[in-house]
């Protein structure tokens, strides 16, 4: 075997080790406010990071396709447990890629191709793998969708009803990726059941808020549920499928292998295992309940300088803004935070152009500055420099206010460093 071979990336790869050391220091040098990122632990990064990754296997904890799966098997099991504490459910899946993957599992499981699905609008917050007609969950199935009230930005569930009467869904999807309040899952179980409909719930955003008992669970009122293990729940990229339904269990199974995925991310299991390990313990608890706290400060301190928040307000770590008023683009304040050092995304809100460069909504999150240890006060200042940024974008004095607002930034970023 060569040198070569276990030269580091420094040693091997000069290029990939040199962008890989640049978007570490980026991270230590920017706050990111993207609802759909987190940090993980030293520990998931050691399980990623592990030689485990060279063992390919299929099949289950006990029944593999492939031999020397035996050490394998026991971080599964683990995994597979800890979600099962962690969330209350009598079946847990943790083989899923991603979320995404998670879903067309549920879809495979549960429905035939041309079953009508009902889902949450993507610019009311939805996401794509709920029946977008772009993605593969729109062009194999049948969709239609609700969205929010164009008063409160909140769903009505009297109209949820009165549609699902109307569409007949084989399968109801509640959750999706920019909506910021509670969603009712007691009432949206009676309203499945009314009309013959499976609920499906993904909490990929909210999964560590549930975890952390200061969102309500989708249990019992969920037929089934599907998360990420990254968001809130601080992990590594890749989904879960939880349930109760003991009738489903050898289904599912084969609905995720062989029915959408191949052999398993023998390093990514591992990584969930620690993370849903950590899930468990008091300190997440305080972490959750910490996120939703910030939230509400950096909404609160938007609001107080007019920057309207989509709903009002946010119940989870998601913070929705309108720049319409601003006669702002989500991409143009996207860019200019970056300029800052603050990282968040354009969005769509409701009501938005279907086009993406015209959307005038800017998603942010606290999952991660929550992680690095930020609490209300450095939340309400970031407000503070959001805003300013924003508003001197509007009056293109954006030059003026960027030394200041990098300045602060970088003080935070000094003063809460993620792997110190």
């Amino acid at each position: 075997m060569s040198s070569h071979f276990h030269a580091s990336a420094a040693q091997a790869d000069p290029l990939i080790a040199e962008a890989l050391a640049n978007e570490l220091a980026r991270q230590q040098d920017q706050i990111e406010l993207i609802a759909s990122e987190n940090i993980v632990s030293r520990a998931v990064l050691d399980a990623l990071g592990h030689e485990i990754t060279n063992k390919t296997l299929e099949g289950y904890p006990g029944n593999r396709f492939h031999g020397g799966g035996q050490y394998v098997d026991v971080l599964e099991q683990a995994a597979i447990d800890r979600a099962k504490e962690l969330f209350a459910c009598d079946y847990a899946n943790v083989q899923p890629h991603s979320g995404s993957q998670a879903n067309l599992a549920v879809f495979f499981l549960l429905l035939k191709p041309g079953d009508p699905v009902l889902s949450l609008d993507l610019a009311a917050g939805g996401h794509l793998s709920h029946g977008l007609t772009a993605n593969l969950s729109g062009r194999w199935f049948t969709p239609s969708h609700y969205s929010v009230d164009p008063e409160t930005e909140v769903i009505n569930y009297d109209a949820l009803e009165k549609q699902a009467e109307e569409v007949k869904p084989k399968l109801l999807i509640a959750g999706g990726s920019a909506y910021p309040r509670e969603i009712d899952f007691e009432r949206m179980g009676r309203i499945a059941r009314k009309v013959g409909a499976w609920f499906h719930v993904d909490i990929a955003h909210i999964a560590g808020l549930v975890a952390g008992g200061v969102h309500p669970s989708p249990f019992p009122h969920a037929d089934i549920v599907t998360c990420t293990t990254t968001k809130t729940l601080r992990g590594p990229r890749g989904g879960v499928i939880l349930t109760n339904n003991e009738d489903w269990f050898r289904r599912l199974q084969s609905a995720v292998f062989p029915g959408v995925q191949g052999s398993i991310h023998t390093q990514v299991i591992a990584a969930k295992a620690i993370c849903l390990g950590e899930a468990l313990q008091l300190s997440f608890r305080i972490y959750a309940a910490q996120v939703k706290a910030n939230a509400r400060a950096l909404a609160d301190s938007l609001q107080s300088r007019g920057i309207r928040v989509v709903s009002g307000g946010t119940d989870t770590h998601i913070v929705l803004l309108d720049l319409s008023s601003k006669n702002l683009t989500g991409k143009r304040a996207e860019a200019i935070l970056d300029r800052a050092d603050i990282t968040s995304n354009k969005n769509a809100i409701p009501n938005d152009s279907p086009r993406p460069p015209e959307w005038v909504g800017l998603r942010l999150g606290t999952g991660a500055a929550t992680t690095r240890g930020l609490k209300e006060v450095q939340c309400q200042s970031l407000g503070d420099i959001i805003a300013d940024l924003i508003e001197a974008e509007a009056s293109g004095t954006a030059d003026a206010t960027l030394t200041d607002a990098k300045a602060k930034v970088a003080k935070i970023c000094r003063d809460f460093p993620i792997y110190s």
